[in-house]
């Protein structure tokens, strides 16, 4: 049996965001038959974040949406403060000594933000590890996230999340082709995913989607972040959490777990914490008052 003869994947290579996935040849075992063939993988790659000309921030990510990304990052990270102090973003191809391809975004910030980054500037290394590789102490790994209001006059229906998760899986198409990333979305308060992005990285997922949320003329400006909810496709650790705080919004929701420290940096910023959300199910971990079940 060919893996052309399986179930199909999805939609052609002209769909698909330029070097975000490929072809890989495959052999296997299907329903007990032997096939062979080819399938799609995602890629991912070295991503350098250049702040001013210094690297600050090497993450290993889908080389897909890399601007808001990297906008994204800036924001829920703390080096800028709103978008407006990133002044341009520029992606370039570049290879290591040993010619292993991975990709320069340079950006060119403030000089405030650029004067603060350098007192605490650190060398990360994928944060989906243990979350304190390469930081200088522990007031780093663990920042403190952004205060949301508490009297918020938003509150949302589990229904409206519910509806959320069952677009989601419809709207991740590098899943689709590959099986292998994470997803991000911002909903309206009426479970309306109105922008999503995908990553190998749940973090950067996150990332990705703050950056969309953030730029001028996206599908989301014209509302506040907090009148609408995010979900992911991931579990929810506290820096998931924190990022989620920093653009604002006022709840989130995971497919799978959460862990003790998101559930106490929750309660203490205000965020509303759902976890296993999964068809009509969920379990609300903070700020019960936001969510109708």
């Amino acid at each position: 049996m060919k893996l052309q003869d399986l179930p199909p994947q999805t939609p052609p290579r002209a769909e698909l965001a330029m070097a975000d996935a490929r072809k890989v040849p495959v052999t296997g075992l299907h329903d007990g038959q032997v096939f062979q063939g080819e399938d799609w993988v995602a890629e991912e790659c070295p991503v350098a974040l250049v702040y001013n000309g210094i690297s600050h921030a090497v993450m290993l990510a889908t080389p897909a949406d890399l601007e808001d990304f990297a906008l994204g990052f800036s924001l829920s990270e703390g080096i800028v403060d709103s978008p407006a102090q990133v002044y341009g973003i520029e992606v370039q191809s570049e290879r290591s000594c040993d010619g292993q391809p991975g990709l320069n975004v340079n950006l060119d910030i403030a000089s405030a933000s650029f004067a603060r980054l350098k007192e605490r500037r650190r060398t990360l290394a994928g944060r989906t590890g243990c979350g304190l590789c390469g930081t200088d102490s522990l007031e780093q790994a663990v920042r403190a996230p952004n205060t949301l209001p508490k009297n918020a006059d938003i509150v949302f229906r589990a229904a409206a999340v519910s509806a959320a998760l069952g677009q989601m899986r419809e709207r991740q198409r590098l899943l689709g082709i590959t099986g292998a990333t994470h997803a991000a979305a911002w909903c309206s308060a009426d479970g309306t995913i109105v922008l999503l992005r995908e990553d190998v990285g749940r973090h950067n997922a996150l990332d990705k989607l703050i950056g969309a949320l953030s730029r001028p003329g996206a599908p989301a400006a014209a509302a506040r972040a907090n009148d609408g909810f995010i979900i992911v496709s991931s579990r929810a650790s506290y820096e998931m959490v924190q990022k989620t705080a920093s653009a604002g919004v006022t709840l989130l929701a995971a497919v799978s777990g959460v862990t003790g420290l998101a559930v106490d940096m929750a309660q203490g910023c205000g965020l509303t914490l759902l976890g296993f959300a999964r068809g009509q199910d969920l379990s609300v971990y903070s700020q019960p008052q936001r969510i109708v079940l």
